[in-house]
């Protein structure tokens, strides 16, 4: 039996599949290797798992409902991560259209697969920006959602949504995590703390939009990891998880422990607040740690210290 990664990969998803391949767990990694950024990028990510013989690659896209099909028929996959997704707020409201298509249609692709060939679990890589613009913090599963304000953080609540349906109609079981602010080595070149990294290095302008005081709760990748692993030998109905550091972290605060381990000043340019950002992010992980044994190890010092070495050593190539 297999585990399938969508997204495979990726940031977060080529993380996990190290981590599985470490276990000895025979890995289906799945990607369409899009252009969103770099694809070459993230045929490196995964370069060096190809002679691992638990390490099978497929070049898919989820939107393909006949190639999924056609890869369930043929593998035996038991659990499937799905990490896939359009990512990004800003570019969300730029083009709509195909976050539905990705996100909610390639979900749905997945999740009508699953019951047709009895996958047993189902695990979703969702997003705090489900949350939307709240004012109670910090942000709990139990907290109604339904408000979400940029078509990335639609995408992302219709899916968990149908999780929940395919879940109650084909007793699949089925985990949601929404992720805080991920971020670490191979992290994605336009997110905040790569860019910002890497401009700072350069000497290039730091864009920061509004007056650097929004707060998000960013949280290492190898924590994210610990996350989604703890649930692979646990049984649930349908779940939904925080996963996060617990911990609201200004960007003035971000840019300066950037500056420290980069050993350069940042030359800031001011923007206007973007549509669709929230001001704060901040995960209550009560359930999280109660049900799965969760509690995150990395602080924002050493994570900005073991990204910033990443960058310097392989990242800034």
């Amino acid at each position: 039996m297999a585990i399938l990664v969508t997204g495979g990969a990726g940031f977060i998803g080529s993380h996990l599949v190290e981590r599985l391949l470490e276990s000895g767990i025979r890995t289906i990694c799945l990607d369409n290797f899009n252009d969103f950024y770099d694809p070459n990028i993230k045929r490196n990510n995964v370069k060096n798992l190809t002679d691992n013989k638990n390490f099978h690659l497929i070049d898919a896209d989820i939107r393909d409902r006949n190639r999924l099909e056609d890869v369930f028929n043929k593998e035996e996959i038991e659990t499937v991560v799905h990490l896939a997704a359009m990512p990004g707020v800003r570019a969300s409201i730029k083009k709509p259209k195909i976050y539905e298509e990705v996100n909610i249609t390639g979900t749905l692709n997945l999740l009508e697969v699953c019951a047709k060939t009895k996958v047993k679990k189902f695990i979703y890589g969702s997003s705090s920006s489900v949350y939307g613009l709240t004012s109670k913090l910090p942000f709990s599963e139990e907290d109604r959602v339904g408000k979400p304000i940029s078509p990335y953080a639609a995408s992302k609540e219709s899916a968990e949504l149908f999780c929940y349906t395919f879940s109650h109609l084909y007793d699949l079981s089925v985990c949601c995590f929404r992720f805080f602010t991920v971020y670490g080595p191979r992290q994605r070149p336009e997110m905040a703390i790569h860019k910002f990294t890497r401009y700072i290095d350069e000497g290039l302008e730091v864009p920061v939009y509004g007056d650097g005081t929004s707060k998000r709760d960013y949280t290492y990748i190898s924590d994210i990891i610990s996350g989604i692993e703890s649930v692979l030998n646990r049984e649930f109905g349908f779940e939904i998880f925080n996963l996060g550091n617990s911990e609201c972290i200004e960007l003035h605060r971000v840019i300066s422990l950037i500056e420290r381990f980069v050993g350069k000043k940042a030359r800031i340019k001011r923007l206007s607040d973007q549509p669709g950002d929230v001001r704060v992010t901040y995960a209550d992980i009560s359930k999280s740690s109660e049900l799965l044994g969760y509690k995150p190890k990395v602080k924002i010092e050493e994570g900005i210290e073991k990204f910033v070495a990443w960058f310097k050593n392989a990242g800034s190539k």
